[in-house]
């Protein structure tokens, strides 16, 4: 629980270093309003459309009872829309960082400067590379993330179980995804792959849960990720510069493209 807090205290500080500066505010927020338009204007057109959706995804159930019909089908798409804004909360990190890279990745310098010491031998990833790898780290997440949906929407039908555990089991998924994606700027910026920033993150769940779950929450609410986006990559920032050894081997491992 110790870490949790210390989490928390590393988002906490993020708040504080952008509302402290507008530029960085204003540099983080403009690609998160872009990519919440995106995001909610796709939400918006399957909850418009996920009638017909489901009603096309389940010709099965069209000799059931009206009743037994209307109920199955309310079920699920109710659940397709949650699982759709469940993972748009992933997927606006991916997208956030592809359309503004260059603008996080001056945040994630100015963050380390200011509050780290400055990183040595720090990569240099431009707009191209940085598209790059957050289109192929996005996508494997957002794989995962729909793995992981279909597997909680199947556990949500258990009795109390799915009302209790399944809820609280979504939030720290898509979490632990949402923290994959906000630390992977200063990782690369690092010269370190998915891979051991994967690694990395496992060694102190506590404090990754910590940052990550508020964010995950507060981003759930329409626009305020204008501002906790911002906070959250400079809260990931910090939380790369904890969870990377200082003094350790910053030669390129992640290569472009790879």
């Amino acid at each position: 629980m110790r870490d949790f807090g210390v989490g928390i205290g590393l988002l906490g500080r993020g708040f504080r270093i952008v509302l402290s500066d507008p530029r960085l505010l204003l540099r983080g927020a403009l690609p998160a309003l872009l990519t919440t338009l995106l995001l909610a204007g796709a939400v918006v057109g399957l909850a418009v459309g996920v009638d017909d959706l489901v009603a096309w995804a389940t010709p099965f159930a069209d000799d059931w009872s009206g009743t037994w019909r209307g109920l199955f089908r309310t079920a699920l798409g109710v659940g397709v829309v949650v699982g759709a804004v469940a993972l748009s909360v992933v997927l606006f990190a991916a997208v956030a960082l592809i359309v503004g890279g260059p603008f996080y990745e001056s945040i994630a310098e100015e963050v380390e400067d200011r509050e780290l010491g400055g990183v040595p031998g720090a990569q240099r990833i431009g707009f191209a590379r940085s598209a790059w790898i957050g289109v192929r780290d996005g996508l494997r997440l957002v794989l995962l993330a729909l793995l992981w949906a279909v597997l909680l929407f199947a556990l949500g039908f258990i009795p109390v179980f799915g009302q209790t555990v399944v809820p609280v089991l979504s939030v720290v998924v898509g979490a632990w995804l949402l923290a994959v994606e906000l630390t992977a700027i200063p990782f690369v910026r690092r010269g370190r792959s998915l891979k051991e920033r994967r690694r990395a993150l496992r060694t102190r769940r506590g404090l990754v849960l910590g940052m990550a779950v508020p964010v995950y929450l507060l981003c759930l609410v329409p626009l305020l990720a204008l501002v906790v986006f911002p906070a959250a990559f400079a809260g990931g920032t910090l939380l790369a510069g904890k969870l990377v050894a200082p003094g350790a081997d910053p030669a390129p491992r992640e290569g472009f493209p790879r």
